[in-house]
């Protein structure tokens, strides 16, 4: 298994492996099936975008979106990882957030923030194994297929701000 920068090539295996994601209703508010036209894949260089490959197949991927346009927030990454259905719980997650904070600390982000679902042991186990630290609980965050979905906050310090 290796880690790398995503390309255009992985539009594909990125939408399938989110869409898995979407199905599965732990991991996303999103309800809306995406396509490889409306993944980051390639079509966004300035977002840090990673993916794991196993015997050359892309198999999880994690992205670090803005987290505000206020410049105060400036170097403040949103992200996500998602792994595939079939390949979770083998150390794939903790590759692929790896290197995604090491592309966010290269380009200069100083944290990283992400809400993941309470029921969602795996995330919250992976985000405490990397260093992340658990602020607090957002109630009541959102809907998901009519029914109101808490949201436990995480973040990790990057760069000058974690010394």
């Amino acid at each position: 298994m290796k880690t790398r920068p995503a390309a255009a090539a992985d539009a594909a295996a990125i939408a399938r492996i989110y869409n898995e994601g979407i199905a599965d209703r732990v991991a996303t508010f999103e309800t809306e099936p995406r396509s490889p036209s409306t993944s980051s894949a390639g079509s966004r260089p300035d977002l840090p975008l990673v993916v794991a490959e196993d015997d050359g197949q892309v198999v999880a991927w994690a992205i670090a979106h803005p987290y505000s346009p206020r410049a105060a927030y400036a170097g403040v990454g949103d992200f996500s990882i998602y792994v595939a259905r079939a390949r979770r719980g083998k150390g794939l997650g903790r590759s692929t957030v790896k290197a995604l904070v090491d592309e966010c600390e290269r380009r200069g982000y100083r944290k990283l923030v992400s809400r993941i679902f309470p029921e969602n042991e795996a995330s919250l186990a992976l985000c405490r194994s990397l260093g992340f630290r658990e602020v607090g609980v957002y109630r009541r965050h959102g809907k998901l297929h009519g029914e109101w979905r808490d949201c436990v906050i995480v973040e990790l310090l990057l760069g000058d701000a974690a010394r």
